[in-house]
């Protein structure tokens, strides 16, 4: 499983960003786009509390923003870096042009997402603060991995006390893995996870999962001003939702539930890869949309663990996550193990039969 900072690291930076962190609901006209010769853009909000607000914008915002705008984004950088001006035009004429208000999510002096007036705020701090004792209360609970990236929030935790023998020696522990994206990338989730001790792997199982979207009601306010929702508004008491996250969190790691995943991990031993191997693995690669790099790691994972079946192309994307440094697509391998165990027979044939 990908390594990621410490619990003490974890919670200060969500701490810090609590208190650098401003979200505003804010009528498309009163933004302005302004683009410097070096293609820095800056966003200036309009008549906060009767003041102009100036921010950065990060990628993803950029990319958000030329999507509510309907500009593509590779033309949306290339005037970027070659014709600001133009950039500048044409955002400022569509954001004048429209009667939508964006939530608008700053984080650390840049505007970190562009979204819409229905999007529902289930922040990290929050979700943290409910959710980390319910992990920290199971049995024997390690705290695996977590991390907190530009997108996402993860927490990964293992109980050794509910375990699984897959094969003689080869054993495998329970756990849950908990992820919220404050930015519009994804869904808050809790799903089961399954550790390897062997080999360290983690695998995210997609059965028994609960998913809460980020689409609430239309938020009220006064559209004539932009507004600026203070911490006490934006930590919502959302205690029904927390009450499930217990429910699934429980189910996760129960003895019962767990051996269900676990077998079906088991059935993948007896599918053999008869085929090429290669021709396996860039089957792999096309259907989930893997590079050329993450095509030649998962199939020198599969040939170096010897191992010519489903089970061992589910452990070389799992193990080959470990090497992806970029960790929120490390947690994508892991969840591709998931989707693995969960294929028919007739999928499976299709990999272990490529030639």
């Amino acid at each position: 499983m990908k390594n990621g900072r410490s619990l003490i690291s974890f919670a200060t930076e969500l701490k810090r960003q609590l208190g650098s962190k401003q979200d505003l609901l804010v009528p498309s006209q009163q933004m302005e786009h302004t683009t410097s010769n070096n293609g820095v853009s800056t966003v200036t909000i309009k008549n906060v509390g009767g003041e102009n607000m100036a921010y950065g914008i990060t990628e993803l915002a950029r990319r958000q923003l030329a999507e509510k705008l309907k500009i593509p984004f590779p033309y949306f950088e290339r005037m970027r870096a070659e014709q600001p001006n133009l950039l500048d035009d044409n955002v400022n004429t569509w954001l004048s042009s429209g009667d939508e208000r964006r939530m608008i999510r700053t984080l650390d002096g840049k505007v970190r997402a562009v979204l819409s007036d229905r999007y529902r705020r289930l922040d990290n701090y929050d979700l943290a603060e409910h959710v980390l004792p319910i992990l920290q209360g199971l049995p024997g609970a390690r705290m695996e991995s977590v991390e907190l990236t530009a997108t996402r929030m993860y927490l990964k935790v293992v109980t050794p006390k509910v375990n699984f023998e897959v094969a003689p020696g080869d054993i495998v522990q329970a756990g849950v893995v908990v992820t919220n994206s404050e930015v519009g990338h994804g869904t808050l989730s809790v799903q089961p996870l399954v550790y390897r001790l062997v080999c360290k792997n983690g695998l995210i199982a997609s059965d028994r999962a609960l998913r809460k979207t980020h689409l609430g009601r239309i938020l009220e306010a006064d559209t004539a001003s932009a507004v600026l929702f203070e911490e006490d508004t934006l930590r919502a008491d959302d205690k029904a939702f927390f009450l499930k996250v217990r429910d699934v969190v429980q189910a996760c790691v129960s003895q019962a539930s767990f051996n269900l995943t676990a077998e079906k991990m088991a059935k993948t031993m007896g599918i053999k890869i008869v085929g090429d191997p290669v021709k396996t693995v860039e089957v792999l690669a096309n259907r989930y949309s893997l590079n050329d790099t993450e095509r030649a790691g998962v199939l020198r994972h599969l040939i170096e663990e010897h191992d010519l079946s489903g089970y061992g192309l589910v452990n070389a994307v799992t193990g080959y996550s470990q090497e992806i440094e970029d960790y929120d697509r490390a947690t994508d391998f892991e969840a591709l193990g998931g989707k693995l165990i969960d294929l028919n027979n007739n999928e499976w044939s299709l990999l272990a039969e490529a030639a």
